[in-house]
């Protein structure tokens, strides 16, 4: 915005061109003085004339910051990121500093291009990238990356530092994707039985939910007994267990405000539940004040919030020992996702039991499957309008369909709820 003085004969104009990382306000002035005979009219009208001028002078060739990439970055951490960014954020961010500074750490801001960005993003891409495999980072990893350093920017921008983020124009290569595993109905089958067979109660409880309920890890390590209402069987997801290193293992908020939510559980799993519970209360009176008292239904031996890396440690020597195949956790998470979709339910409807922000997530994530459903829907369609063809025998039993019935209880609707899974919903 421009303003001016007078001062003497001549009229000294000043234009903000926005402000230093260091937060120093940047000013540009100029000195403009009227002829002699011009009269006081003439001269407002061209001293405002001037002030336009001079501010479009302004805006094609702008003041930008010369501070280096690295500086910005830092400053972006410290007035954003430290006050707004949840610490498990903040500490992914931090780790991607490492490769980004050494690359474009030392370039200007000003000076930054779009070509020094992209060269950085197709180092990624380059076979020993990944340096605990040797190969390229995954593309996923690679998005972070950019987009880390396009918040910065954005930041700088913001700031009226420089006048447009670069980064829009930089692509990220198509890079090697993560294969999603998803337990096949016979697997599922064969882990249940594992687990009832060869698993301490805590485990089972532990994977039973997981699978049942589609949780987060964190939510599951986060969960403490008064969320579950053994009556209806709505568990409340408020909280989750998060670690860094430099907090170790603390309590925070869910992922998003949408996690924050309610799910229903079948009676299969409240009775695996409350079995758990009354073991785990016999540990608490036999441990005596060895016990600290969490409320939490996954601990460690004396009642204090299990490490997040415990279920995957066990879960891996457990399937080693087995020989069933090992997907790591989250496997759950998809495997709870594709028997939803299988069933017909609604994108909004997935999205709001997996606790995701925007159904757009889930629609990405699991584009796939709704693919094959809109295929169904199609074939549906097209059988009601089959008006002349004689109609199609049922098909034969599937020997993989697995029956989950949810028993009712005395003085309830005697109808049995029933959930079908189908083999061709579970395939990896």
């Amino acid at each position: 915005m421009a303003s001016y003085e007078k001062r003497g004969k001549s009229y000294r104009i000043k234009v903000s061109c926005g402000y230093m990382v260091d937060g120093k306000q940047v000013i540009r002035t100029k000195t403009w003085t009227p002829d002699p005979v011009m009269t006081p009219k003439q001269i407002e009208k061209e001293l405002q004339r001037q002030i336009i001028v001079f501010e479009e002078e302004c805006k094609i060739h702008p003041v930008t910051s010369a501070m280096k990439f690295q500086t910005v970055a830092e400053e972006w951490f410290e007035q954003y990121a430290n006050l707004n960014l949840k610490n498990t954020t903040l500490t992914r961010q931090r780790q991607l500093t490492k490769r980004v500074y050494k690359a474009i750490g030392h370039i200007r801001l000003d000076k930054l291009t779009a070509r020094d960005i992209q060269k950085f993003i197709n180092s990624l891409a380059i076979e020993g990238a990944n340096e605990k495999t040797g190969k390229p980072l995954a593309r996923k990893t690679m998005v972070h990356y950019l987009s880390f350093i396009s918040t910065v920017i954005d930041y700088a921008v913001i700031m009226d530092m420089i006048r447009e983020n670069v980064c829009r124009r930089v692509r990220v290569p198509k890079g090697s994707k993560k294969k999603r595993h998803i337990l096949t109905m016979e697997e599922t089958k064969q882990f249940f039985e594992l687990l009832e067979d060869h698993a301490s109660l805590k485990w089972k409880a532990f994977f039973t939910l997981a699978i049942y309920s589609g949780m987060r890890r964190g939510e599951m390590l986060g969960l403490e007994w008064h969320d579950i209402d053994f009556v209806t069987g709505m568990i409340h997801i408020e909280r989750t267990s998060n670690y860094t290193k430099s907090k170790g293992i603390y309590t925070d908020t869910p992922k998003t405000e949408n996690s924050v939510r309610y799910i229903k559980v079948p009676v299969q799993v409240l009775d695996v539940l409350k079995e758990y519970r009354a073991w785990q209360k016999s540990e608490i009176h036999r441990l005596g004040n060895k016990w600290q008292s969490t409320d939490r239904l996954f601990t460690k031996w004396d009642g204090r919030p299990m490490n997040l890396q415990t279920p995957y440690g066990w879960l891996k020597e457990f399937c080693e020992e087995y020989d069933f195949p090992f997907y790591g956790i989250h496997q759950f998470r998809h495997l709870h996702t594709s028997l939803l979709i299988g069933a017909g339910i609604d994108p909004t409807t997935v999205a709001g039991v997996l606790g995701h922000a925007q159904v757009s997530t889930t629609l990405n994530l699991y584009s796939h499957m709704f693919r094959e459903n809109q295929v169904r829907a199609c074939d549906a369609v097209a059988n009601a309008l089959s008006f002349n063809e004689p109609p199609k025998p049922d098909p034969p039993e599937n020997p993989n369909k697995i029956i989950l019935t949810e028993n009712c209880k005395e003085g309830e609707n005697k109808q049995a709820r029933i959930i079908y899974i189908k083999t061709e919903y579970g395939t990896g």
